[in-house]
């Protein structure tokens, strides 16, 4: 794709490298295992793949991960239920 549409590549390309800042205020770490709970409520396989090796390398711990991938399955739940909620409500409104 960068061969394709390399002003759009580099820009994407250098959105992401917002996960890799040493100097904001929120440890890389932290940075990595908030980039993977994204990727699983995304469910990007690549995105699970970078950001689970670059939490191991940042200092992540397993345990971390667990809680991490269990948070986003939480969110991933809530929104099931919230747009359950929409279907029944439209659910109610069809004729």
């Amino acid at each position: 794709m960068d061969k394709l549409a390399p002003h759009e590549f580099k820009a994407w390309a250098d959105l992401d490298k917002i996960v890799a800042r040493e100097d904001g205020q929120i440890p890389r770490k932290y940075r990595e295992l908030i980039a993977l709970a994204v990727a699983h409520t995304t469910q990007c396989v690549y995105c699970i793949e970078v950001h689970a090796r670059n939490a191991k390398r940042a200092g992540a711990t397993r345990e971390e991960v667990a809680e991490a991938v269990l948070i986003a399955a939480a969110l991933r739940a809530g929104a099931a239920a919230a747009h359950g909620a929409l279907a029944l409500k439209l659910f109610d409104q069809a004729s």
